[in-house]
């Protein structure tokens, strides 16, 4: 790869989730810079072989620290490489991945998510995403364990959800009250993990409270309780960040209610909101077309080479996540909306193309343990806003594509229909 002084870090802030796109078109005349380093954009199938091969690209130190350490949290699985990643991912999957645990929270999610819509038929103004971030957040804490009460737990799932919202803007306010609220969480998890070592907490088998407890590192040792409490929030925090797709699902729902009238029929006909074969294809759509972040970082630990371009050990390279799940060599039609395309598909890790949340194996690479529960958790909410008692109402359903991470600036208002059809003066 030939240098030039051009540095593309600046176009991330201005172009957001449109970076990509634009790197990808130009790259073969003028390569990419990040940080004062060389840097290649990768995507598609051999891209993503490329950035999860552990002998050639490392994660250790790729991600800006300042994100690093207000979304994932000094130290964390996210920072990790080699077996002392597998190691500490082995708990992420026992804890979020398997089976069992996803049938753990599929009840608590249908059961809050019942709890929203009663309140928006009863009239109440939270919009899509708010909805979804105490959905989520009351249901995942009840599934890791954790005590507090139902109010308790929608304030610390605010938290949580600001967290997410303000690590991408390093130039705004939102970044600073992320970090304040990455203090404040850091605080009361290491607390939490400190009262059940100390047997003033009970944490039942199984939970992922109590397995961060007494997670030991590869030597035996047990983590400081500071990093245990970091993963633990790094076991709950993701479900609560699906908030933001969400919202995409309250834009989309709006604009197709050919969808939303069959997937109300059929979350009637089944008697829940969660599992439904038409919501769950609906939520793949929406995670395929409506990633959380554009792109991911990496180290080449040795010289790379991928469609005629070569990067010297030592360079980044980037995988265009959005790119990937909607490129036209892995995908027909590629940028329509079609939940069709999951008609039948089972098993979405074996689509190389398809990695909202991650590529590779789950257990041996850096695929996030807890994509089934952000599927099963979308489903339900697709399923409760096409309820026919509420409708999606049309203002504020723009997208900031600029703005890392995003979403519809409403966060997708929802309204009873008789309250739409009432009339503006009585």
């Amino acid at each position: 790869m030939s240098r030039t002084t051009n540095d593309d870090t600046v176009s991330i802030l201005t172009r957001g989730y449109d970076f990509g796109s634009s790197i990808w078109r130009r790259t073969r005349d003028v390569p990419m810079r990040l940080l004062g380093r060389d840097a290649l954009l990768v995507r598609g199938t051999e891209g993503v072989a490329l950035f999860y091969d552990d002998a050639r690209i490392a994660r250790h130190g790729a991600m800006p620290a300042i994100v690093q350490e207000t979304l994932f949290g000094h130290g964390s699985v996210h920072s990790l490489d080699g077996a002392e990643h597998r190691h500490r991912k082995a708990t992420f999957v026992d804890v979020a991945y398997e089976d069992r645990q996803v049938e753990r929270l599929v009840p608590l999610l249908d059961r809050e998510w019942h709890l929203e819509l009663d309140a928006w038929i009863r009239g109440g103004r939270r919009t899509a995403y708010d909805a979804a971030v105490g959905a989520f957040g009351r249901a995942s804490m009840r599934w890791a364990g954790l005590p507090g009460t139902a109010a308790a737990k929608t304030r610390w799932s605010a938290r949580l959800a600001q967290i997410v919202d303000g690590f991408g803007v390093p130039y705004s306010p939102g970044f600073l009250l992320a970090g304040a609220n990455r203090l404040w969480s850091d605080r009361h998890a290491q607390r939490l993990v400190e009262a059940v070592r100390a047997g003033a907490l009970d944490a039942e088998g199984g939970t992922a409270l109590h397995a961060w407890s007494w997670h030991r590192d590869a030597e035996g040792d047990l983590l400081p309780a500071r990093l245990a409490g970091v993963e633990l929030q790094n076991s709950i925090r993701p479900m609560i960040a699906v908030a933001r797709l969400v919202a995409f699902a309250a834009k989309e729902l709006h604009d197709r209610p050919e969808w939303r009238a069959r997937v109300a029929a059929e979350a009637s006909d089944r008697g829940t909101l969660v599992g439904g074969p038409l919501a769950t294809m609906f939520a793949q759509e929406i995670r395929r077309t409506a990633p959380f972040v554009p792109m991911l970082p990496g180290w080449a630990t040795t010289d790379v080479e991928l469609d005629g371009e070569t990067l010297r050990a030592g360079g980044r390279v980037v995988l265009d996540i959005l790119g990937t799940d909607t490129e036209d060599r892995s995908w027909e039609r590629p940028h329509a909306f079609d939940p069709e395309r999951f008609r039948g598909v089972d098993d979405v890790e074996s689509m190389p193309a398809f990695i909202p949340h991650g590529g590779a194996g789950v257990a041996t690479g850096h695929r996030c343990p807890g994509e089934k529960l952000a599927v099963a958790g979308l489903t339900a909410a697709v399923a409760a806003l096409s309820d026919p008692r509420v409708t999606v109402r049309s203002d504020g359903l723009d997208v900031n594509r600029r703005r890392l991470p995003t979403k519809p600036a409403s966060g997708g208002r929802v309204g009873t229909v008789e309250a739409r059809s009432r009339c503006p003066l009585h």
